[in-house]
């Protein structure tokens, strides 16, 4: 199989889908030896921030001269940049191999997996592969029943900011969310996090896991990653690096924190004076308004949105935009992809279709946001 073979299975309609569960994840697994029962992981989930977390914690294990394992998702130009090896992707070689691995076996057992499933198998079987010391697992979406929840033990459980997100999938109140978020708190194996939820502390207590609330006071002024919303994050990611590894030297973590890459998360691109940010629900767009007020107060902002059809892009488009900014809206080849017309009946502001190319020395700040796909088609275009 060669890689451009693997990406088309994976998109296909036969995998391209979500169905939670962990019955099929186990059962691929168990074929392949339980891959994911060697490794020690720290798991986190969240609505938003636990990929900045993972990319903290990955840069601070790997500099600390640890063999690190990182899954993420969603990717922004390829699959491959979702399993990496000391900050290094799988190959693609690699990836087509375990992908064909992977998917000839659950063929020859009648195990109808889905793309994160195929993924999340060949990421343990990679890093179980290639004697990883610890693997930084980011959950896919939930976490209860999440396929990356098959694992039994890990070092830490770390749950980041709780928000509105997957609703029709999650529930529709924050405390429902938690609880699905709160399934990836496992017996005798601590928890951090930012937010005192109820059901938190009720599912540490049932397991005997050791809760611990971090306020979020860490100095982000070393951190690489830009946003107000890193203290939190750059917080929960140190306190359990301290407490996993309390031998790690401060001046090495100050080092690291400070070669943190994590892109696509208010990244600014200093020859085009653009800021580029997947945020996708509102609690991301908060986040993003905060930091474009703090750290560009003066400059006027030109936007370039898009977003699918699921999200709440009425109230996101609320608090992002404000009168005087130049908006444009971008339709991007996805199924789902909100369409011109239904972003601008919902927009309070007037706005243009994006169409090309921007005078970028005019002073103004753009701003590229919104959906992981949007931002993956357009800036192939920029």
């Amino acid at each position: 199989m060669e890689y451009s073979d693997a990406v088309k299975l994976l998109t296909s309609q036969g995998k391209f889908y979500i169905e939670l569960g962990l019955d099929r994840i186990s059962k691929i697994l168990g074929l392949l030896g339980n891959p994911q029962d060697n490794l020690k992981c720290i798991h986190v989930a969240g609505t938003n921030g636990k990929g900045s977390v993972c990319a903290i914690i990955e840069a601070v294990l790997r500099v600390a001269g640890m063999k690190t394992g990182l899954y993420t998702s969603p990717h922004i130009f390829e699959y491959t940049e979702r399993i990496k090896i000391n900050n290094c992707d799988i190959t693609k070689k690699d990836f087509a191999n375990y992908v064909e691995l992977v998917c000839n076996l659950a063929d020859k057992n009648e195990i109808h997996l889905t793309e994160f499933e195929i993924l999340t198998a060949v990421m343990f079987k990679y890093f179980y592969d290639n004697n990883v010391d610890v693997v930084i697992l980011e959950t896919g979406l939930g976490g209860r029943f999440d396929a990356t929840n098959v694992i039994k033990s890990n070092l830490c459980s770390i749950i980041t900011h709780i928000d509105f997100d997957h609703t029709e999938r999650l529930g529709d109140t924050l405390s429902k969310i938690a609880f699905e978020k709160a399934g990836i708190i496992k017996e005798n194996c601590p928890i951090f996090t930012s937010e005192g939820y109820e059901v938190f502390k009720d599912v540490a207590d049932e397991k005997n896991a050791m809760f611990i609330l971090v306020v979020p006071f860490e100095d982000i002024s070393r951190l690489s990653l830009k946003g107000l919303c890193q203290r939190e994050n750059l917080s929960l990611a140190l306190a359990a690096v301290r407490y996993l590894f309390p031998s790690i030297d401060e001046n090495i973590i100050q080092n690291a924190i400070s070669k943190v890459q994590h892109p696509c998360r208010f990244q600014f691109i200093k020859d085009k004076n653009m800021i580029i940010d997947a945020a996708h629900n509102p609690n991301g767009i908060r986040a993003l308004k905060q930091s474009l007020d703090f750290w560009y107060p003066n400059l006027k902002r030109r936007f370039v949105f898009g977003c699918l059809k699921n999200k709440d892009y009425k109230t996101m488009m609320a608090e992002l935009f404000e009168k005087n900014d130049e908006i444009y809206f971008y339709k991007f080849d996805y199924p789902n992809s909100a369409n011109i017309e239904e972003l601008q009946s919902a927009c309070d502001y007037p706005s243009k279709e994006f169409t090309g190319k921007f005078d970028y020395n005019d002073g103004k700040l753009t701003i590229v946001c919104g959906s992981f796909y949007m931002i993956k088609e357009l800036l192939a275009k920029l």
